[in-house]
């Protein structure tokens, strides 16, 4: 573990698994929309969003993969991870209410440091967004050599 309790690469073992759960909110959507801009209908208008085939509003997908963010930072490979890039699917709608379970379970590990991770979204136990993230992660070995170098400088 790093300073900040975070996985170093040589924590990390393919099939290891992390979830962070948040419920969306209206605050949480309404908030959202104001931070990004994205003022679309779909997400904050009831009378129009129920004239769609969605039946009523549903949160940013980006808010909703927000949740994955965490389970990242937070959980696995925890603080100190470098978030390089993701990518995803949304396959089923986010209401507000719903509790959205991100789950990240490490699938490969390069010589780079650089982690690869599933990364699944699910209500109630129904897939909504599933993808794929890459993140960069420290090395205790690392840190203990720079720390040998600069004692000896």
């Amino acid at each position: 573990m790093n300073e900040l309790n975070g996985y170093d690469v040589e924590d990390l073992a393919p099939g290891m698994t992390a979830t962070f759960s948040k419920t969306i909110t209206e605050a949480d959507i309404v908030m959202f929309a104001g931070v990004s801009g994205d003022n679309n209908a779909i997400h904050i208008n009831e009378e129009f969003a129920c004239s769609t085939p969605f039946g009523g509003r549903i949160a940013h997908g980006f808010l909703t993969a927000s949740v994955i963010s965490a389970a990242i930072a937070g959980r696995l490979p925890g603080p100190g991870s470098i978030y390089l890039e993701q990518k995803m699917r949304f396959v089923a709608p986010v209401r507000p209410g719903d509790t959205v379970h991100a789950c990240v379970t490490v699938k490969e590990i390069d010589a780079r440091r650089h982690v690869v991770l599933e990364t699944i979204c699910r209500v109630g136990g129904k897939e909504v967004v599933i993808g794929e993230a890459t993140v960069k992660v420290g090395s205790a070995k690392t840190r203990e050599e720079k720390k040998k170098l600069a004692a000896t400088a």
